[in-house]
């Protein structure tokens, strides 16, 4: 069981550093990861000391250790709906984005939150299993799905389920560290790109990024051109950056910040040189104003009330990745 967190070096005579380091390889998980698990820890410890202090019974240890994860991310979505709501545009009527179905929506967002940041990301390895894909049975090219700021590739859980039962072939990533800059994440993903490519034998990929997974797509197309990239598909993507990251942390936080000097220079290379669909929601709790994530040049999907994380779990998410990408194939992208 000790396993699934750590492995233990296997040479006993290494000196203190390179033991050291080979301690921190063999994490071999997601800074994320590791960092989520600390919280949940912590989390434990304060249950743990408030079921010490007030002396409570085993039946209110319980419900105490499923409120308390529960009531902090409602305190999240409280503050990301808050503050997206405070800058929203005014999505037309057409939309139907009504306040009742903005509430309804807000629900999702919290159970969406809850199973990313306490059920799954701190665990990933295990929900998600071994990333190699081996060579391709078909002519398809593969998807490398991308994640977004303060994740890891554990989002892409239930729609990488979705997409291979389809029979498509899914790649993800990790970028790290998790507080770069987009830029040093446009690298990750460039090394990721070439080693998928190679493993599959395929030419090009399409590249789906959610959040900031779309921006760290367009600046690797900025920087390497689309040679390996057959098309971009963005979900819930900032392009024109996000008033939330104001209270963000990190040097990728600065760079989505509405008129920040990355986000002007990406938008003045102009659209992707690939064929673009973004995919975004008129009551985003993230994307503030929502209509940021418009793209000159790209196609778009407006989604009336879904949240920012429960379009990781949305069936017309998967549906419209299916749809995008049932005809694409190595020679079409090739045009």
């Amino acid at each position: 069981m000790l396993g699934f967190f750590w492995r233990k070096p296997q040479n006993p005579t290494l000196s203190w550093r390179k033991r050291l380091a080979v301690c921190r390889q063999a994490w071999e998980r997601p800074m994320l990861s590791i960092w989520l698990l600390w919280v949940l820890a912590a989390a434990a410890l304060l249950v743990a000391g408030a079921v010490l202090l007030f002396s409570l019974d085993a039946a209110a240890a319980a419900a105490l250790a499923v409120l308390f994860p529960l009531l902090v991310n409602a305190q999240i979505v409280a503050v990301t709906y808050g503050f997206a709501l405070s800058c929203a545009y005014a999505p037309p009527p057409a939309l139907g984005a009504t306040a009742w179905g903005t509430a309804k929506a807000a629900a999702r967002e919290w159970l969406a939150t809850f199973v990313l940041f306490v059920l799954i990301q701190p665990f990933e390895r295990w929900w998600m299993g071994p990333e190699a894909l081996g060579p391709r049975r078909s002519g398809a090219p593969p998807l490398l799905l991308i994640h977004g700021y303060l994740c890891n590739r554990g989002v892409w859980w239930w729609l990488r389920r979705g997409l291979r039962a389809q029979g498509r072939a899914v790649a993800t990533i990790d970028l790290e560290p998790p507080l770069g800059s987009i830029e040093t994440l446009a690298e990750v993903l460039d090394a990721r790109l070439r080693a998928l490519t190679a493993e599959t034998g395929a030419e090009k990929v399409v590249l789906v990024g959610h959040s900031m997974g779309g921006l760290a797509a367009r600046a690797h197309l900025r920087r390497h051109g689309k040679a390996r990239v057959a098309r971009l598909v963005t979900l819930g993507t900032p392009h024109h950056g996000t008033q939330l990251a104001r209270i963000g942390l990190g040097h990728n936080a600065r760079e989505m910040e509405p008129g920040s000097p990355w986000i002007r220079e990406l938008n003045a290379a102009g659209p992707p040189p690939v064929q673009t669909l973004s995919v975004w929601s008129a009551r985003d709790n993230y994307i503030a104003p929502q209509d940021s994530s418009r793209l000159a040049g790209a196609r778009e999907v407006v989604l009336p009330t879904l949240g920012h994380l429960s379009m990781l779990f949305s069936p017309r998410v998967l549906q419209v990745l299916l749809d995008e990408t049932a005809e694409t194939s190595d020679a079409s992208a090739a045009h």
